[in-house]
């Protein structure tokens, strides 16, 4: 039997809907990873779910958060490569494959993560303005990203990586990595973290994953409550001087428009 390299941890949360689109989702890859089910709030729906897919469910104990909930989810796998599926996304038929043919070329990659397509309604939108500017600061790591200047200048204008298309290399990174007082940008956080490190940002420019935005989504309620804003100004100034973070950060606040529903 080949020794498998990847591992999925669909970080579920209360009794989301959309739970068992994503477990069917990273179960059905052409790549067949490990498939572990991570949660702080364990209760019988999700419970239910992983006795119908025959999947593990290792419940947190320890420090509760979003942040600490990521980086549980990363240490439950055995495996090199953990991605975080984040219960309301779906994974493509080749997510899984595509992610480990490139780390078997470049084993000293930090993250590796695809394009991707949103999910409004139950319908895929695969481009729109926001996805559109993302794909313009993610395209120069097309040509690779192993120089600090390189990985950093995809995060100068914004967060371009999509969390949930992330695959980590737990050989090369160090927990806790998400753990941060932030309550939306702990991802944004976390490249600036891992854009330091030596190693390699890999992109792979196929929309393979399906982010889906809706009312109940913790980035929507977040929005709402007018918490990113704070939070991605103090992004900015990790990369410029306060003026510059501060009209960056009016710009950027237009963004998040996107993440309204339209009804």
């Amino acid at each position: 039997m080949v020794k498998k390299i990847h591992t999925f941890v669909v970080l579920a949360y209360k009794n989301s809907e959309y739970l068992e689109e994503c477990i069917q989702s990273v179960i059905n890859q052409k790549y067949k990873s490990n498939v572990l089910i991570g949660t702080s709030t364990p209760n019988k729906y999700i419970n239910d779910l992983a006795t119908k897919y025959k999947l593990k469910v290792i419940c947190n104990k320890g420090k509760k958060g979003i942040g600490a909930d990521f980086d549980f989810a990363i240490s439950c796998a055995k495996t090199p490569l953990v991605t975080i599926a984040h219960q309301d996304d779906i994974y493509d038929y080749e997510y899984s494959s595509e992610i480990v043919n490139q780390y078997k070329k470049k084993k000293n990659s930090l993250i590796l993560f695809s394009d991707y397509y949103e999910i409004k309604n139950h319908q895929k939108i695969m481009t729109n303005t926001n996805l559109k500017i993302k794909r313009l600061l993610l395209f120069p790591l097309r040509f690779g990203a192993k120089r600090k200047i390189k990985k950093r200048l995809c995060l100068r204008f914004g967060n371009a990586i999509c969390c949930p298309s992330v695959t980590f290399n737990k050989e090369k990174i160090t927990l806790p990595l998400f753990d941060y007082p932030f309550q939306c940008n702990i991802d944004w956080h976390a490249w600036e973290t891992l854009s330091k490190k030596q190693g390699e940002f890999i992109y792979i420019p196929k929309k393979l994953m399906g982010h889906r935005v809706h009312e109940k989504s913790t980035t929507t309620e977040i929005i709402h409550e007018n918490i990113r804003t704070k939070e991605d100004l103090e992004m900015f100034q990790r990369f410029w001087i306060t003026p510059i973070a501060k009209l960056l950060n009016h710009f950027y606040k237009n963004s998040e428009k996107n993440n309204e529903i339209n009804k």
